[in-house]
């Protein structure tokens, strides 16, 4: 019986990482993101999905769990997903810490860095419909991630990169090469 495939999506903002799970949904693996526990946990505290609460809820629930909280909050979900799918895509995991947390559990976790430019990023960042960021938002959102929240690890460690400056065409492309890699 093959083994199933973990595959853990990191970069920063604005990199691709949301494309690339779509890319991966359409190929019928089931997505997971890390996003969604922050979400599920402001329903649970019955507090509306905003901004503000956002960040609270992700800031108290790593001074309780620590860093690797989010990851904590997502494994009972990827052990329910398990039951039914034989590849589980992770979109989003940012620390360090939750990739020790997930490596440990899941050993067969296959990091999937997606790469662009701060230019590439920003541009897209500053274009988004929900949420724009201004270049200087960007910017200060980097160094929280990098410096708060030990994103630069899992980046830096990633057992294959795709660098995404181009077309969604030419990321697709590229993550048809990958994807094939786990066949």
């Amino acid at each position: 019986m093959k083994s199933k495939d973990y595959i853990a999506i990191v970069g920063l903002p604005g990199s691709g990482k949301t494309a690339a799970a779509d890319f991966f949904r359409a190929q019928g693996c089931t997505i997971l993101r890390f996003g969604d526990a922050t979400d599920i946990g402001l329903r649970e505290l019955g507090l509306p999905i905003n901004e503000a609460n956002e960040r609270k809820y992700r800031e108290d629930i790593r001074q309780e769990l620590g860093m690797a909280a989010m990851a904590i909050k997502i494994e009972p979900r990827i052990l329910e997903a398990e039951k039914t799918s034989d590849r589980i895509v992770l979109d989003g995991m940012r620390s360090w810490e939750e990739y020790i947390f997930l490596k440990e559990k899941f050993p067969t976790l296959v990091i999937l860095s997606i790469y662009a430019s701060p230019k590439t990023r920003y541009a897209r960042l500053a274009a988004r419909k929900i949420r724009p960021l201004t270049q200087e938002e960007s910017r200060e959102r980097d160094r929280a991630e990098i410096e708060k929240l030990n994103s630069g690890g899992p980046i830096a460690i990633a057992d294959y990169v795709i660098k995404n400056e181009g077309t969604e065409q030419e990321l697709r492309q590229e993550l048809e090469k990958f994807f094939h890699t786990l066949i």
